[in-house]
């Protein structure tokens, strides 16, 4: 690993650092999108605001592709500074194998804990009473995005629920658009199951699935009625052909699409093409029906180092992501809720503030990655992917494999 360190001259320039040195971070990511670009450079202008410097180490795809690199690199020996993960379990394995920096301190002094909007997020976080990463914001999947523009060229209204697009999906294909557009990452189709599962069947029926891994109402009844409305989805998203997830909110945004379910990254990519909510686009979280939101969200881990200045900076940088004038500005900019409670977001947007209404009442739900491993994941993905791209494949033998994944997950 190769850290840059420049003399700092001047009290002026002191001030900003911990020493009189400035260190270089790499910090590695996968957010690389307009929206994503955007918001990450907030963290980068703070971060150099103290005297240190951010080496952007982006990597380029969605986080199925980056995590492998990132792990890869801190197993072999070669780490970053710091690096993102999603809050849950994909960095428990490298925790337990003592290659992650211990945050706790920071965490303390930074009064977390009283802070925080949503203290499962820092639980998962903590192993043996450690905390191991900062959580920067709460993302959650219930979301399905409609384009204005497409359901008034239909001749149909906006609708206000998943049923009525449903509904409205014939005359949309009339008019030559995609009823819901759909990527062909495997997480995106996954993501659309989910939330499905969370919006339609309501959070007692998520979690039975989910978080007790009941296997017998896995292959019931009401799961059943998921996998027919996954067929749905899948009928009305024929013909996005595209694979990125941003790719197909584009296609809401210049209204190709009347749709997509997509987590409220999305939101980054409607700024960053200067739409407006609830004028150029509507948002209905949890489809319109139940209206939850997952825990889903972005960490970042601090692997172990041997250099003191090094470790110091990640202790900074640590601190600067959590601060509240940080929260505010990358939030505004990503889509998502800040992780802390004690901040002012007047200039949230319309979809932003239904949000920060649901949080304020409690409508959360935790998301799959605090809930199931990542081999368990991986499967469910295979699974999606192979629904999606093969229409042989019917609901009911869909939901027999689900089932059984849930059987022995872990």
């Amino acid at each position: 690993m190769k850290f840059t360190k420049t003399l700092l001259a001047g009290s002026a320039a002191i001030a900003l650092s911990t020493s009189a040195f400035a260190t270089d971070l790499e910090v590695t990511h996968w957010w690389t999108s307009g929206g994503e670009a955007a918001a990450v450079g907030e963290f980068a202008k703070a971060f150099d605001a103290t005297g240190n410097k951010w080496v952007d180490g982006a990597i380029a795809g969605s986080g199925g592709t980056a995590r492998p690199i990132m792990i890869s690199r801190i197993t072999g020996g070669d780490p970053m500074g710091a690096t993102q993960f999603n809050h849950g379990r994909q960095a428990e394995e490298l925790v337990e194998a003592g290659l992650m920096k211990d945050l706790t301190a920071v965490a303390e002094a930074g009064k977390w804990k009283d802070v925080i909007n949503e203290i499962g997020l820092l639980d998962s976080c903590t192993i043996d009473g450690k905390i191991y990463c900062a959580p920067v914001n709460i993302h959650s999947w219930q979301w399905l995005w409609l384009s204005n523009k497409a359901f008034a060229d239909a001749g149909v209204a906006v609708p206000a629920n998943w049923n009525e697009l449903v509904a409205a999906a014939p005359k949309l294909r009339e008019k030559g658009m995609v009823p819901l557009a759909v990527g062909g990452q495997p997480w995106q189709t996954t993501g659309v199951f989910n939330v499905l599962m969370s919006g339609l069947g309501g959070k007692d029926l998520y979690l039975k699935v989910y978080d007790a891994k009941d296997a017998e109402v896995a292959g019931g009844a009401d799961v059943a009625k998921i996998f027919s409305a996954l067929n749905d989805a899948r009928e009305m998203s024929r013909g996005s052909n595209v694979q990125d997830w941003n790719q197909a909110t584009n296609m809401v945004i210049t209204g190709k699409a009347g749709g997509q379910i997509m987590g409220d990254w999305a939101q980054g990519e409607f700024q960053i093409a200067e739409q407006v909510a609830g004028t150029d686009y509507s948002c209905l979280p949890g489809l319109g029906v139940n209206e939850l939101l997952s825990t889903n969200g972005d960490a970042f881990y601090f692997p172990k180092v041997d250099n003191a200045e090094i470790s110091a900076a990640q202790d900074k940088l640590a601190e600067v992501l959590f601060a509240p004038t940080t929260q505010v500005a990358f939030n505004l900019k990503k889509g998502s809720l800040p992780i802390r409670k004690d901040v002012d977001l007047a200039a949230a947007n319309d979809c932003m503030k239904k949000g920060l209404a649901i949080l304020a009442k409690g409508g959360l739900v935790k998301s799959t990655d605090q809930l199931i491993s990542p081999d368990t994941a991986t499967q469910i993905d295979d699974l999606m992917t192979q629904f999606f791209s093969d229409e042989s494949i019917t609901p009911e033998d869909a939901q027999k494999r689900f089932a059984g994944i849930i059987k022995s997950a872990d």
